[in-house]
């Protein structure tokens, strides 16, 4: 650093450094001003090029990381939807196991077997009438096709269920017989069958719902984690950056009085011609 020669003036070499460090103080004290008003300590890629592209790529994971979150969160809605249904028929079937049992004694006459028939029929058309409104978001739910939802933010990352198709005829209980007590005891068994046929539909869908819940709590961990990541690179500190601020004030003050001076030095060589 050249320090400059009071006796030429022509050129005030004094002046310029003190100028240009004031430059550098103003440039440096603006960026901290940024820091602290946006909250970033990057701001531009030059800042830190290498920790704006990696926090650019851990910004895009977490974000897509929160609408994997909000995908599974749709995916127990959809098993939610299947559940309620599911449910509803259990009580249906209920109902049938009771009303055959019921014709299954015989102290019921030709007529009281005919009108549980009735009921039965009317039951299970009920079944199907249940399985064909049971959609979400159009899709329908109570079919032989699989399911795939995407739980996490990378390719690749899905889950995929299949609830299976469901229907009174499939479960056997279409027109089914109570003319006698021989054709309602084996009525009550095909009902048996389908109680069987919907709880094991009900406990596959409580695994995947567990299943679910379980990438939902590790998902919401992870993001917290990239995201602490992220912040550690992206986010200004802010008590470093006051602490910083507070001194290139000063610097900016002590520059301007340097500067200031540097300017009045050179006019003591007018005392060469008194």
């Amino acid at each position: 650093m050249s320090f400059g020669d009071m006796t030429r003036i022509n050129t005030n070499l004094q002046a310029l450094q003190a100028y240009t460090y004031l430059q550098r103080t103003n440039t440096e004290l603006g960026l901290r001003q940024l820091r602290l008003a946006t909250g970033s300590r990057i701001n531009r890629a030059e800042d830190d090029s290498a920790g704006y592209s990696i926090a650019a790529k851990l910004k895009a994971k977490i974000r897509g990381q929160e609408q994997a979150l909000a995908n599974i969160g749709d995916a127990k809605s959809l098993l939610t939807v299947a559940e309620g249904s599911l449910n509803s028929i259990m009580e249906i079937l209920q109902t049938m196991k009771e009303k055959a049992v019921q014709a299954a004694n015989d102290t019921m006459g030709t007529s009281e077997r005919a009108a549980i028939k009735n009921q039965l029929d009317a039951l299970a058309a009920e079944i199907d009438d249940i399985v064909g409104e049971t959609e979400f978001n159009g899709t329908a739910l109570f079919t032989s096709s699989t399911l795939t939802f995407q739980v996490n933010a990378e390719q690749g990352d899905i889950f995929q269920v299949t609830i299976g198709s469901l229907s009174a005829s499939g479960l056997s209980l279409a027109s089914l017989d109570v003319s006698s007590a021989s054709s309602a005891g084996s009525a009550i068994s095909k009902i048996d069958a389908a109680i069987q046929t919907v709880a094991d539909k009900l406990a596959d869908i409580g695994d995947y719902q567990k299943r679910l819940s379980f990438k939902l709590d590790n998902l919401a961990t992870a993001k917290d984690n990239y995201e602490a990541a992220r912040s550690r690179i992206a986010d200004a500190d802010f008590a470093y950056e006051q602490m910083q601020l507070a001194k290139l004030q000063i610097l900016q003050q002590t520059g301007v009085a340097a500067l200031a001076q540097a300017n009045v030095a050179p006019q003591a060589i007018l005392q060469l011609f008194g």
